[in-house]
């Protein structure tokens, strides 16, 4: 069970509002970079992020660009999991690929602050404390809960060097 505080976004995302693609000219460490997430949407925002938060979006979350660090410098802050009702294509693999949990299911309820429970107990489900509403979420292959179990595709593939699933 993962649990956490919810920042709430809304629709469309992207990866620019995510961390501007100037800020990664001058560092590519997440532990810098982090001071600027979400910079474009709402400045204070990264003094705000506490280890455990998580980031709550609408529909679409991530599109615009592939760059990877819009995964990282959410990991960076100490963000384990981004919730929202769909992911671009591209970020939701580098969120798997870099050990970031994407959970697609109705953010539609969620309100910033909420106390949320990301649960798999069986089945994915997000239940919000605040509220006492439990929302379904769609299920996660076990080859990427293998993935991000083990923090990534690079450790995966260490793990696994046979890659036999």
């Amino acid at each position: 069970m993962l649990t956490g505080r919810a920042r709430v976004f809304g629709d469309d995302i992207n990866t620019d509002y995510i961390i501007t693609s100037r800020r990664k000219r001058e560092s590519l460490d997440p532990q810098v970079l982090r001071n600027y997430l979400f910079e474009e949407l709402d400045p204070a925002f990264a003094a705000t992020v506490e280890p455990g938060d998580l980031i709550v979006a609408g529909k679409n979350f991530g599109c615009g660009s592939a760059m990877e660090v819009a995964v990282t410098v959410v990991l960076g802050a100490g963000i384990k999991a981004v919730l929202a009702r769909s992911f671009s294509r591209t970020y939701f693999r580098n969120a798997v690929n870099n050990g970031l949990l994407p959970v697609i299911c109705d953010t539609a309820g969620i309100r910033e602050g909420d106390r949320l429970e990301i649960r798999n107990e069986g089945d994915w489900s997000v239940r919000n404390v605040t509220t006492g509403e439990t929302i379904v979420a769609a299920p996660v292959p076990k080859i990427m809960m293998d993935i991000l179990d083990s923090g990534g595709l690079v450790p995966y593939f260490r793990k696994h060097r046979d890659f036999k699933v």
